[in-house]
């Protein structure tokens, strides 16, 4: 019989449930595999096919690479197979050999010093201007901006007057040409493309037109043609006296380039940025310029920090593209040097690509490491 509230309305009495005891979960080595691994049917078929090409391409691999290769040797007749050797791996001796080749160019090898005072300074710089721990970023700035450019320039084309001998252009080649051209994209992308993205995005009817033309058009079209286009068309702006060497001009070509895919990065984070941070700057009374210097863009560049590097890594590995318009970059340098008929055998162009590719694998995970890094650290120190 229900019983009745002095109020006069009926209830029933809820019977005290136990509450369900929590889910067991396995820790240590077993809750891993368990979680990452195995913990559904499509996770447990994929963890099975990587396994198997594992087990298929990385020991062969090895063979190659490590346990089978040739190390040391005068020519190819150290890589070729012999009866006591059946299985050659990779040559080694070729890369050893060629190796001042691949960083250098045709760079004189009296002078190479300079290039290596050049790594020197740029490593400084990068570390410098880059590392948690540096201090006086304001002076790192100004060298890694100013004082390292024009160190660059006296020691890697010469001051006869200070007894450094002209090296043209047409001299340099390998390592040193693809982090030149890269360094260049790369330090110059970003600015510009900033600028691009207001624009894009100003009230000015001619600023906007401008912005969108130059955006659509280079992002429409290879940067093969850029590069063509650099080399071609920009001496016929120029007086013939003042014609720019066709290193400076793939420098151009690769920056304006870059300059359009980084300018619609940067406005995808300014996009991104919520209307109420431009409402709260503009009441405390910030120009525009003070605004988007102080509390815009530093948002929206760490929003796009995985996007920014995305882009410096694929320009970094688009500079092998300069072998088009004649200039040897590290690529090209590699397949040059691998038809040589002193070391022609069956391994050695399989060894020249696959150091390219160690090279540029560590390049690049080096970027996107530090990127990694760098965007946890912003993302610590705007939740505290």
């Amino acid at each position: 019989m229900a019983a009745h509230t002095p109020s006069g309305t009926s209830y029933v009495r809820a019977q005290a449930v136990a509450p369900l005891p929590p889910p067991l979960v396995e820790s240590g080595a077993i809750g891993w595999l368990r979680t990452a691994l195995f913990s559904g049917p499509l996770n447990i078929v994929l963890t099975i096919l990587s396994g198997a090409l594992i087990v298929l391409i990385v020991p062969p691999l090895l063979n190659f690479l490590i346990f089978d290769a040739t190390w040391s040797g005068a020519d190819r007749e150290a890589c070729l197979a012999r009866p006591d050797r059946p299985v050659v791996g990779a040559c080694w001796a070729f890369i050893r050999e060629r190796l001042g080749y691949f960083i250098y160019g045709f760079y004189p090898i009296a002078e190479r010093w300079r290039v290596d005072a050049f790594f020197v300074l740029l490593t400084i710089g990068i570390i410098w201007l880059l590392a948690p721990t540096a201090r006086r970023r304001t002076l790192g700035a100004i060298y890694f901006f100013v004082v390292m450019p024009v160190l660059a320039c006296v020691l890697l084309l010469g001051w006869p007057a200070i007894g450094l001998p002209e090296v043209s252009t047409t001299q340099w080649g390998g390592m040193l040409v693809t982090v030149v051209v890269s360094g260049v994209g790369i330090v110059f992308s970003l600015p510009i493309g900033i600028v691009l993205a207001l624009g894009r995005r100003s009230r000015m009817p001619l600023v906007k037109l401008f912005s969108v033309i130059f955006i659509e058009f280079v992002r429409g079209v290879p940067l093969v043609t850029v590069l063509f286009m650099a080399s071609v068309m920009l001496p016929l702006f120029v007086p013939e006296q003042w014609s720019p060497d066709k290193l400076l001009r793939a420098l151009v070509g690769v920056a304006l380039f870059a300059s359009a895919y980084m300018a619609e990065v940067v406005r995808a984070g300014l996009q991104a940025i919520p209307r109420g941070q431009y409402e709260g700057a503009m009441a405390v009374g910030l120009s525009y310029w003070r605004m988007m210097g102080l509390i815009i863009l530093p948002q929206a560049l760490r929003v796009t920090i995985p996007n920014i590097v995305n882009s410096y890594i694929a320009l970094f590995k688009d500079t092998t593209l300069v072998f088009i318009v004649g200039i040897f970059d590290f690529l090209r340098t590699i397949e040059a040097a691998r038809v040589d008929p002193k070391w022609a055998t069956p391994v050695t162009s399989t060894t020249g690509y696959a150091f390219a590719a160690i090279v540029y694998f560590i390049c690049c995970y080096l970027m996107s490491r530090y990127a990694r890094d760098m965007e946890a650290r912003l993302t610590t120190t705007h939740r505290r």
